[in-house]
């Protein structure tokens, strides 16, 4: 059988990566266990090496493990869902009011990921039509740190009810550093191949055919 040029992979390694993408959760829900930092350096090593506009790396990752800090995380997130609580009405205020949003308390690692806006590094290579690309590449190695951080057994949950403006002052950043996530990590509670929101009733995975045309 031919293979194509370069490095491949064997049907196996396909097969659990399948799975890997499958039992990718956003995790709210985790237990009180310590997590190695050896672990998070491992799954940063790896998101730092995803693909970005000009080779730029504008990620920037901060560890927030001061507890006034992480309060001023939870504090602008129960802002930020009392005002999107009030949006909602009838059953969709109930069932929104039931869900759990994130795991501020209980994630042991909580990482702060921003896009520097005005890094030179790649000299602009891919920005100037799309200056936007500085935000996506951070998102690739968002997606790349998630599916690492799962195949050693760890739960990431993206929390995005949060004000940018708190998030960067409990962080101390500079103007030119963009909030693009909050993540908290940690160990699951459970095992979930079902999104909790679907498990909640509260939206249903669509299938690929009404999201693809071929023209």
């Amino acid at each position: 059988m031919l293979k194509p040029h370069g490095k491949s992979f064997d049907s196996d390694f396909r097969a659990n990566f399948a799975d890997l993408i499958a039992w990718r959760r956003d995790v709210r829900r985790f237990t009180a266990q310590a997590v190695d930092e050896t672990l998070v350096q491992e799954c940063l090593q790896l998101a730092n090496m995803s693909p970005s506009v000009g080779l730029s790396q504008p990620w920037r990752f901060i560890e927030l493990a001061d507890p006034v800090r992480r309060q001023a995380i939870v504090n602008t997130f129960e802002k930020c869902n009392a005002e999107a609580l009030a949006d909602y009405h009838g059953d969709d205020k109930t069932n929104y009011a039931g869900l759990k949003l994130e795991g501020l308390r209980e994630a042991p690692v909580q990482l702060a990921v921003f896009a520097d806006t005005t890094t030179t590094k790649g000299k602009g290579v891919g920005r100037k039509t799309m200056p936007e690309m500085t935000a996506y590449s951070v998102v690739t190695a968002i997606h790349t740190f998630w599916l690492a951080a799962r195949a050693r057994g760890l739960g990431v949950g993206w929390v995005s009810i949060l004000e940018p403006e708190a998030v960067a002052k409990a962080c101390e950043t500079p103007e030119n550093l963009q909030l693009i996530a909050y993540l908290c990590v940690g160990w699951p509670q459970q095992e979930m191949l079902t999104p909790e929101l679907e498990t909640a009733g509260w939206e249903t995975r669509t299938d690929l055919s009404a999201f693809y045309k071929k023209l």
